[in-house]
Order: C-alpha cells, then sequence, then structure tokens
C-alpha cells in the first residue's frame, strides 16, 4: 500500500520534479527558479527517494552530505495524501541512507509548520526562525543510531 524507494531512473525522478513542482512551486509560491538546483540529478552526491501510495509517486525527498551530516531537503507530499504517514516513511528511508553514508547525524530546514512532525520523529529545533522562500523555517538536527544487527 506505502513504501519508498531510492530513485535510480530518470522517469522516477522526474515524478519527484513533478510532486515538488506541485507542492512548493504551485502551493507554497516557491519560485521555480529556486525549486530546482545542481544536486537534481541522478548521477551527483545527492540521492533521492519516491514515496508511493497504491503503487502512484505521491511524496519525495533528498538527502545530500553537508558538512559532515546528513542533510534531508525538498521533503513533500502531495495534498491529498498528507497526514497518512508517508512523511515518516520517507524521512525513515532518508534516515537510512544516511546511516549507510557513515552520517551520524542529519539535519534539515524546517517549515516551522511542520515542527511538531519532526519532532515526534525525534529531531530538535536548533535554530531561532529564518526565511527561506518567503517561508518561515528552523534548523532541526538529529542523532542517528546505527541499528543493532
Amino acid at each position: 500500500m506505502m513504501h519508498s524507494k531510492r530513485i535510480t531512473q530518470s522517469e522516477e525522478l522526474e515524478a519527484a520534479f513533478l510532486i515538488r513542482k506541485k507542492v512548493f512551486v504551485e502551493e507554497q509560491g516557491v519560485p521555480l527558479t529556486d525549486e530546482f538546483d545542481e544536486f537534481d540529478t541522478l548521477d551527483g552526491d545527492c540521492e533521492h527517494l519516491l514515496a508511493y501510495y497504491d503503487g502512484q509517486p505521491v511524496g519525495t525527498g533528498r538527502i545530500r552530505a553537508h558538512d559532515g551530516v546528513g542533510k534531508l531537503e525538498r521533503i513533500c507530499i502531495l495534498e491529498p495524501y498528507r497526514k497518512m504517514g508517508i512523511g515518516k516513511t520517507i524521512i525513515s528511508g532518508l534516515e537510512e541512507i544516511a546511516l549507510e553514508k557513515g552520517h551520524q547525524q542529519v539535519k534539515l530546514h524546517g517549515q516551522t509548520q511542520a515542527e511538531g512532525f519532526y519532532n515526534k520523529l525525534g529531531y530538535r529545533t536548533s535554530s531561532a526562525e529564518f526565511m527561506e522562500d518567503g517561508i518561515p523555517h528552523i534548523l532541526m538536527v538529529k542523532n542517528l543510531e546505527p541499528s543493532l544487527i
């Protein structure tokens, strides 16, 4: 019913771009030129994730190394699929990638309206509010614990 997977094909990356465009550009008013950057490739230092619900791509996120930690970015879910646990699925998938890459800590710039969501997943607020693309954000961090095998 619901799962996420690492993006490995250009069609999957295009699906992620469509979700980001719908959520960030159309819904939240982020300028298109600010939404997409040099990390939006399949062969770079950035890993992208796509979340599926009933076989349809409905959410996305990405992670890249930044200042020695994993930075979670561009996390979004199409409006009809929010509040269904998909965000948690995306975050878990990105945290798994972070651990695979040897990161013991992850950080993100969370929109302040999502602070409670990230707190529930173990993130702590570590900055004052700041503006990014006209939207209030905060820096949030989490220490990761490798799962015991």
